[in-house]
């Protein structure tokens, strides 16, 4: 537990929650975390701000409040939840075992929650399934490690009917990701990068829809 916990600043208290989503963790400013400077900090912080402005724009419910339970695949530093910025939503913070940097502990300073976990395996959903679910990067990161097909299975699985997933990845990639969740039966809409259309990494806006066998479905023995 070591990794995950932050001794007290000397002579200092911890900010209020909503203030610590945005400031900058004292292991960071203490050097603790290799390679997270301020200034990267900073800098990913500004970056995922406008990635939720740029996703607001396209799904309106993001904005609603619909979306209660919440889930970041790839958390990175949690600035992704951190710039949702609202007090009707949680969202669980998972930082996969194969990321290159274990940024755990910088989550949890910064007020949110979170875990690790391997992708490859399956997620304990237990007490809750998740409403919306943000994948960034998640199957570029996995490409040599399990099948997106079982990695797409998991999430339909613990995500509700008629939620939603947002995919940030490299385009190549989303097109082999938008194939197989249309076999899942999961309505699709590829967009270009809110910087246009010459940058490589590409968003898919996905709804798994709700949807039961029909009456006349037959078996035959």
């Amino acid at each position: 537990m070591e990794d995950c916990v932050t001794p007290s600043k000397p002579g200092g208290s911890w900010k209020p929650f909503q203030e610590r989503l945005n400031a900058v963790p004292f292991r960071i400013t203490s050097g603790s975390v290799p390679g997270v400077s301020v200034e990267v900090f900073e800098e990913d912080n500004r970056v995922w701000k406008k990635h939720v402005n740029a996703y607001k724009r396209i799904n309106k419910i993001l904005s609603s409040g619909r979306y209660r339970n919440i889930m970041d695949m790839n958390a990175g530093l949690g600035s992704f939840a951190a710039a949702l910025e609202s007090p009707k939503l949680w969202v669980m913070n998972v930082v996969p075992t194969i990321a290159e940097k274990a940024n755990l502990g910088v989550i949890f300073e910064r007020g949110l929650v979170g875990i690790y976990h391997d992708w490859c395996e399956a997620f304990s959903t237990y007490p809750r399934t998740y409403d919306l679910i943000h994948a960034n990067g998640l199957f570029s990161l996995y490409k040599s490690g399990c099948n997106a097909e079982d990695i797409l299975l998991e999430m339909d699985r613990i995500l509700r009917p008629e939620g939603a997933v947002i995919f940030r990845d490299q385009g190549d990639v989303l097109m082999q990701v938008r194939r197989i969740v249309k076999g899942m039966r999961w309505s699709t809409k590829m967009m270009d990068h809110e910087d246009g259309p010459m940058v490589s990494e590409k968003v898919l806006f996905a709804v798994k829809q709700y949807w039961v066998a029909s009456d006349n479905t037959t078996s035959s023995e």
